[in-house]
């Protein structure tokens, strides 16, 4: 005793070594307690995922959404949809013409609207068009909704990023309202807009680029001449619904 009172700075030194000791027993408890909670949280997110998916795949083996479309991998509680594009009235001057849309859905008791991005490639360069969600993908098309425009670069790629209601979309007249058949909810209002098109913005733009001087406008834009646009670029060209 004599010996530790001369040398206090042994004292210290076994104190400090003796809290090490304790930190060090509590991190051999805590680490792993710490590792099992967050495989429990991944295992947990893991399982929703994939019921999500189960769910998308489901609709897909009951062909009621297209064969184009795709479900990307991604955390619940968000969704990720994407389906091609295909040339329709350019078909014959730009038969390479691509688009991919992605449909990006959060949490559907958080989220106002979805996040849809068009990206095309090898279309009419330096051209405006205009998106619509539409009830049929080819003529006569039924109801439409015109949702976005997007103008391509000098080499025919462009995109553009919007927010809208897509995965339950409709259109009704309230003069004469009614239901139809929604593809994920059952029974939803009016006519379900379930596909989705591009058209030239004006009608003189598609007579230039498709050297055509005998095509007619579609008359749901405002383009030139007034309330027609050209005729329809690109399509889902899916019977089935896309979305």
């Amino acid at each position: 005793m004599k010996f530790l009172r001369r040398r206090p700075g042994i004292l210290v030194a076994c104190a400090l070594l003796c809290v090490i000791l304790l930190a060090i027993s509590a991190i051999r408890t805590l680490v792993p307690n710490a590792l099992a909670a967050s495989t429990h949280r991944q295992v947990s997110l893991s399982q929703q995922h994939n019921a999500s998916q189960a769910t998308q795949l489901q609709r897909l083996h009951n062909s009621r959404l297209a064969p184009s479309v795709h479900t990307l991998a991604s955390l619940p509680p968000t969704t990720i949809q994407q389906f091609p594009l295909v040339p329709s009235g350019i078909k014959a001057v730009f038969p390479n013409a691509t688009a991919l849309v992605t449909i990006v859905r959060g949490d559907r008791d958080s989220s106002a609207s979805d996040t849809v991005t068009v990206d095309v490639q090898h279309m009419p360069p330096n051209i405006t068009f205009t998106i619509f969600l539409i009830q049929q993908a080819n003529k006569p098309f039924g109801n439409v909704e015109y949702v976005a425009d997007l103008t391509t670069r000098g080499d025919g790629s462009g995109e553009t990023v919007f927010h809208i209601i897509t995965f339950v979309a409709f259109a009704m007249d309230a003069r004469n309202p009614g239901s139809s058949k929604e593809v994920r909810e059952g029974l939803g209002p009016g006519v379900q807009l379930e596909h989705l098109g591009m058209w030239f913005s004006q009608l003189q733009d598609a007579v230039q680029v498709l050297n055509d001087d005998t095509l007619k406008g579609t008359i749901f834009d405002g383009g030139n001449p007034p309330l027609h646009a050209g005729p329809q670029a690109m399509t889902d060209g899916q019977t089935a619904p896309v979305f």
